[in-house]
Formats: C-alpha cells, structure tokens, sequence
C-alpha cells in the first residue's frame, strides 16, 4: 500500500512536470512570435483601409524577404493580375507568388537596408521593418533616399 502510494506520487509529479515543460514550451513559442517579423501579415489599402494582401515574411541567410501569398480582389477585379509597372524580371509577372520585400538585416530591434516594391507602381523603395504591439503588428516604412521622407504602413499579425 505504501509503495503504490508513493508510485502514485512520482506519476503525479511526472504529469505535473509534463504539463509544466508543454505549457513553458507554449510561452516560449508565443514570445519567439512577437519578437520576429517572420511569418504571416495582412497588408490593408491605404485609400479603403480594407485588407488588399497576405505576405509571407521568411528568413533566409540571415536576412528577411517577403513574398505575396494572397490578393483580397473585387469579383469584378482580376484575380491574378500582372505587374504591369514592374521593370526588369518582374515586367509583366504574376503579383501572386512574387518576392516584393528583400535583403532586410536586424539592427537592433528593427530590420533595415533592404528593399520594398509596390506592385501597382512598380516601384522599389528603401525600407525599414519594425515590430510594434508587442509583435502583433509591423511598422513597414518605405522611403526614397532618406527615411523621413516617406510612408509608414503597418500589417497585421495573422494567427
């Protein structure tokens, strides 16, 4: 009797223990996602304010690229449009599938010196990332020569 209730004991501390390391696992989880601008962000149109794309944001080498996962189209609009604008491998490109934010490196609490294209200008700017509500939302600011000359968007978090 006193054996199995000692048993008893070390099973009850065994399971406690287990559910400690997957709850501790779950924090360190939910905290290595506020502090890193990899993964899913909803980017909203400035002039509507309503969602216009996912980006996926991944790290590769060191440096972090984003690419256009999803478009938020009208039924009228077209659904794979073309970045007409664009110049050079990108001319006349699916939007859908392309690489528009490359070569960004951790500053600090900030990527900067890499680069962002806007697809329906076809242009490509310098740009700075920034985390922001504890890693909910992030600062994306795009600018010409000089950073404060420029436009700041924030993209959303998508779970």
């Amino acid at each position: 009797m006193r054996l199995t209730s000692r048993a008893r004991c070390i099973g009850t501390l065994a399971s406690t223990f287990v559910l400690l390391a997957v709850g501790c696992l779950g924090v360190s989880t939910l905290y290595a996602d506020g502090t890193t601008a990899v993964g899913l962000w909803q980017a909203v149109d400035n002039k509507t304010g309503k969602p216009n794309s996912h980006i996926r944001v991944w790290e590769e080498n060191g440096k972090l690229f984003g690419k256009i996962e999803k478009l938020f189209k009208e039924p009228a609009q077209d659904q794979n449009p073309k970045c007409v604008k664009c110049e050079g491998d990108k001319k006349d490109k699916p939007i859908l599938g392309m690489t528009i934010l490359w070569d960004m490196k951790k500053k600090g609490e900030r990527w900067e010196d890499g680069r962002i294209m806007d697809p329906d200008e076809g242009k490509t700017y310098g740009c700075k990332l920034e985390l922001a509500e504890g890693g909910k939302k992030l600062k994306v600011r795009g600018f010409m020569g000089f950073s404060m000359i420029g436009r700041t968007e924030y993209w959303q978090r998508v779970e």
